[in-house]
């Protein structure tokens, strides 16, 4: 009999932006996708959207379609109550922070989505924390192409005050494209070079689920097809294919990040 691939009861855990990721949750975000995918190849998936019970503890730590209302109290009010309110938010969003480095702590392998053009705090913390434990952190960053920001850049081409609020708003935000999805320097210090991805791949598997509903990154992916995309990558490793590492000198070597304790 053949030997399980590395998937096979392999814990994994989906890192990425939570309020600020577009279609990161539901039904046809990618979570739910990559969730589907995993579980097909006899891995347990930790979802933050979907956190596991705590023994004991009950609702510790949940968030899901809760969201965070504590927020609604933070205040820079330097005062007695303003302290309070700070407090009361701190006690509200540690245990949240808890549960999923903890989910961290007991995953093998960590799923990261970082679109260059989204703001996470949690997401950058989770991946220093799983390289510090010496795990794989697999890195999905797709290009960055803001069709609907070039749209109204032509719609505005003869408004001349339009225009101009239009350039003021690129440079306050972060209106930025990024074609070839380009991570940042500081993940390409810490992350193994053969673990950036720029797309999921959907396509490659979508036959096998067919309760998947079009996104905005299905259309991404088919206008930008990634050229390396995640899924066909985890389909090699669950086959038994063997993660490897680069130097910059073309030496190749076993990745021993790849740590699965059975």
């Amino acid at each position: 009999m053949a030997e399980p691939g590395l998937l096979d009861r392999a814990r994994v855990y989906l890192s990425g932006p939570m309020y600020y990721g577009g279609e990161a949750h539901g039904e046809s975000g990618w979570r739910a996708r990559v969730t589907d995918f995993l579980e097909a190849h006899g891995a347990t998936v930790f979802n933050p959207w979907q956190k596991p019970p705590v023994r004991g503890v009950g609702e510790f730590g949940r968030e899901g379609d809760m969201g965070q209302p504590y927020r609604d109290r933070w205040t820079f009010d330097d005062s007695p109550d303003g302290a309070v309110a700070r407090a009361y938010c701190r006690e509200k969003a540690r245990p949240m922070m808890h549960i999923d480095l903890r989910m961290i702590d007991t995953s093998d392998v960590v799923i990261a989505f970082c679109p260059t053009n989204i703001y996470s705090v949690g997401t950058v913390h989770e991946i220093v924390v799983a390289r510090q434990q010496k795990k794989p952190v697999l890195f999905v960053t797709p290009p960055i192409e803001l069709p609907a920001l070039r749209a109204l850049r032509e719609h505005l081409a003869d408004d001349d005050r339009g225009g101009e609020l239009l350039a003021q708003l690129e440079a306050e935000g972060p209106l930025r494209t990024n074609p070839t999805g380009i991570p940042s320097s500081w993940y390409m210090a810490i992350l193994d070079s053969e673990n950036f991805f720029d797309g999921f791949g959907f396509a490659h598997v979508r036959d096998d689920f067919p309760q998947w509903h079009d996104n905005a990154l299905d259309s991404l992916e088919s206008t930008s097809p990634p050229e390396r995309p995640l899924l066909p990558y985890l389909t090699a490793i669950s086959a038994g294919a063997t993660p490897y590492k680069w130097d910059s000198e073309g030496r190749k070597r076993r990745n021993d990040d790849w740590l699965l304790l059975d």
